[in-house]
């Protein structure tokens, strides 16, 4: 039993369930850590070193690999992209309905899509009123009225 749950096989376990927990905690960092654990499984595997040096292959090859490659392979997999980015047309130039009163420099809501979301305006524009969305910034739909256009 003591081979089987040698540094290898528990650096390699360690690898594959950061791996998984990509999936569920996304943001790209936990994959590298476990490229990190794997380095390491590799290195326990052909040779016996101590536990520190262990701890310190493992810290200082998952931070490089996130330094050299986390922003080139958001760029390859599209991952670096706001929703917004991505799907322009499912926001702009859409209608949505005034929930609360928007004014020049004071934000307020509108339901676009059964959602309430944080709007701006340059005109004044009152409950109820039907408006168009003209751009979006991360949460913050810019509307018009609809017939100031």
């Amino acid at each position: 039993m003591e081979s089987f749950l040698n540094n290898a096989v528990i650096w390699f376990g360690l690898g594959l369930a950061l791996f998984l927990l990509e999936f569920l905690l996304p943001g790209f960092i936990l994959f590298f850590f476990g490229v990190g654990a794997w380095i390491v499984a590799i290195m326990t595997f052909f040779f016996d070193v101590s536990i520190n040096t262990q701890l310190f292959v493992f810290v200082a090859s998952s931070i490089i690999t996130v330094l050299l490659f986390r922003n080139l392979l958001k760029r390859k997999f599209g991952m670096g992209q706001r929703a917004a980015d991505l799907l322009p047309d499912e926001f702009v130039g859409k209608i949505a309905i005034a929930e609360t009163i928007i004014t020049p420099g004071r934000k307020g809501r509108v339901e676009f899509r059964g959602t309430e979301w944080d709007a701006c305006s340059d005109d004044t524009i009152s409950p109820g009123e039907n408006v168009i969305i003209t751009r979006i910034d991360s949460i913050l739909l810019h509307v018009k009225q609809t017939k100031s256009l």
